[in-house]
C-alpha cells in the first residue's frame, strides 16, 4: 500500500533530517491486505525505517506519549488510535511536542 509519511517537531531526527517520505507498506503474513491499521503500519515503520533509538518514537506497540499523529490531517484519537484503517495514498503525519531546553 502506498501512502505519504511525515515527520515533524523533531521526530525526523529519528530518520536521516528526512522530514517527507514516499513508501509502500508490505503487510504481514496472513494479514488481509485490504485492512492496514496505524497498528500495523507501526510495526512496520518499526522494522522497516527505524535504525537507531525506536524508544524515542515509539512505546510498546505504539507512538509515545508526546507524539501526534495525524491520518490525512485528522488527529488519530478521533478515529481509532491504532485501529484506525488506513487506505492507499494516506498522508500520516507525526509531530513530536518533546522538545528539549
Amino acid at each position: 500500500m502506498n501512502m505519504t509519511l511525515e515527520y515533524n517537531g523533531g521526530s525526523e531526527l529519528l530518520y536521516n533530517s528526512v522530514k517527507i517520505q514516499n513508501v509502500n507498506v508490505e503487510m504481514q503474513n496472513g494479514a488481509d491486505s485490504s485492512q492496514l491499521t496505524m497498528k500495523d503500519l507501526l510495526s512496520w515503520i518499526r522494522t522497516h525505517m527505524i535504525k537507531e533509538r525506536p524508544e524515542m518514537f515509539m512505546k510498546g506497540d505504539t507512538v509515545r506519549p508526546g507524539v501526534l499523529a495525524l491520518v490525512n490531517d485528522c488527529d488519530w484519537e478521533l478515529s481509532g488510535q491504532l485501529d484506525t484503517t488506513l487506505e492507499e495514498k494516506d498522508v500520516v503525519v507525526f509531530i513530536s511536542t518533546l522538545h528539549g531546553g
